[in-house]
């Protein structure tokens, strides 16, 4: 009889994974875009050492070291990062059985009508039972133990989920990394903007001086007849027009002072900077190889790729789905029906385990619409990763051919800017003499401190394609020596 039971139960476990096993296919992806980089001689590329000097002051450093500790999008970001962490804690002990202690009451009233009725009627009336042993009627039921619940991960589908977990984990710390990164770039492009605009400030109020001078001057010739009221009207208005300017710049130095705050993470205060000199020195030139390893490094190419992975887990998951999954469910503890004898032993100790072999028959069409819905989340994390790459190498070429020809146009400028001086200081000696008039004074004046003005914006997008480029490489480059 045994013998035939146990047949029957093969019989069975064997249909039902027959019925189950028509699983979907693997997944199979396109292939991956291959992107033109450099990564051949060191020398040839970009290096962290060509960041050193962009991240060397030591105000700016302060700065962005109160920028990590304080930015509030930061602090959002370690929290949604331990979020990942209790996920993955929870994925990662999804395998293990739980245990629960368990601690129950109920009451039945069977009918006169039913097994449980007849049984338990014809049971009292056995003379091979005791007292103790009476059913009563109606029939509580007492139980202090122990529970178990086990999934056997038969087909891999708790390691898939666990490693779609995994990845996601690690995606969320690409994502904090990202974050770093732009608010260490916002805080160092917020502060050469600063120091930019102090440089201005510094020209303009320069100029002012000279400009003043020339007015007073140009009232002395006034009194001695030799300049008219038209001259005096026309350098006046300049000098006006110049300290225009100054508050100009002045409001705009308030806005980046008000900005690089709030990144920070703080209320208004006073931003600490180096003084502005307009010898500044410029950083290295760069060559223009993009080295693979750097461009693949960017923390949302890292994210994208985890991304891929995790879906693809997810995939595998899904397809695990369609196959049976079996379920052990142990128990040991008291059991009885009246509460004084629930811990008489070893006559009330109970135990028992039951195994479930379940395969999906009926509710396939949703398991395959799940399935279907995973399989399009990893071509959408695999074009994702490969947007992903191309966005990065299009953000680094950008950057470098910005650097390479503000660098360029800084050397021209800055030709210019020594001649526009050297003609300020002949129309004034002209000036002076009568072989020049006031229009032609006013003009260099005026030519001068465009051209210093625009040497400052150069210098500036210099520095500013770095940040762009030390941001397109998704950073990491260290901020002190």
């Amino acid at each position: 009889m045994n013998k035939r039971i146990y047949q029957y139960a093969l019989y069975a476990c064997l249909a039902t994974v027959t019925v189950a096993c028509s699983t979907q296919k693997e997944l199979a992806l396109p292939e991956r875009i291959t992107v033109p980089v450099v990564s051949g001689n060191p020398g040839d590329t970009i290096s962290p050492g060509n960041f050193k000097q962009v991240f060397n002051d030591p105000y700016l450093r302060a700065l962005i070291d109160t920028a990590l500790h304080h930015n509030y999008d930061l602090l959002s970001a370690a929290q949604q990062v331990k979020t990942a962490e209790a996920r993955l804690m929870m994925a990662k002990k999804a395998w293990m059985p739980s245990l629960d202690l368990s601690l129950s009451a109920g009451i039945d009233k069977y009918a006169d009508y039913t097994m449980n009725g007849v049984g338990n009627y014809d049971t009292n009336l056995s003379p091979n039972i005791d007292k103790d042993q009476h059913i009563p009627r109606p029939a509580p039921e007492y139980f202090a133990g122990l529970r178990s619940s086990w999934e056997i991960d038969l087909w891999g589908k708790l390691k898939s989920q666990r490693q779609a977990t995994y990845a996601r984990f690690l995606g969320s710390k690409e994502g904090r990394r990202l974050l770093t990164t732009q608010i260490v770039a916002g805080v160092t492009g917020l502060y050469y903007e600063l120091t930019a605009m102090d440089n201005e400030l510094a020209i303009i109020q320069r100029n002012i001086t000279l400009q003043e001078s020339a007015v007073a001057t140009v009232h002395i010739q006034k009194a001695g007849g030799r300049a008219t009221e038209l001259a005096v009207q026309q350098f006046t208005a300049q000098l006006l027009s110049t300290q225009a300017l100054e508050f100009g710049v002045k409001q705009e130095i308030a806005s980046l002072e008000n900005q690089l705050n709030a990144l920070l993470g703080r209320l208004q205060q006073p931003i600490p900077r180096s003084t502005a000199k307009d010898s500044q020195v410029l950083p290295d030139a760069i060559k223009s190889g993009i080295p693979a390893s750097l461009l693949l490094h960017r923390p949302d190419v890292q994210r994208a790729e985890l991304e891929l992975a995790a879906a693809k887990a997810d995939v595998n998951a899904a397809r695990a789905a369609f196959l049976p999954s079996l379920n052990i469910t142990p128990y040991a503890g008291f059991n009885a029906f009246k509460a004084g004898l629930l811990f008489k032993t070893p006559a009330s100790i109970a135990w028992g385990a039951l195994g479930n072999l379940t395969a999906p028959i009926f509710n396939k069409k949703q398991i395959k619409a799940q399935y279907n819905i995973s399989k399009a989340g990893a071509f959408t994390a695999f074009y994702d990763y490969q947007q992903a790459i191309v966005n990065g190498y299009q953000e680094v070429a950008s950057a470098l051919n910005k650097v390479e020809n503000q660098q360029q146009a800084f050397a021209l400028k800055s030709k210019e800017v020594l001649v526009l001086q050297q003609a300020v200081s002949t129309a004034n000696v002209l000036f002076s003499t009568g072989y020049a008039n006031y229009l032609e004074v006013i003009t260099a004046q005026k030519s001068v401190l465009e051209a210093e003005l625009a040497l400052v914006t150069t210098r500036r997008n210099v520095y500013q394609g770095m940040i762009s480029l030390y941001r397109a490489l998704g950073g990491d480059f260290p901020a002190q020596d």
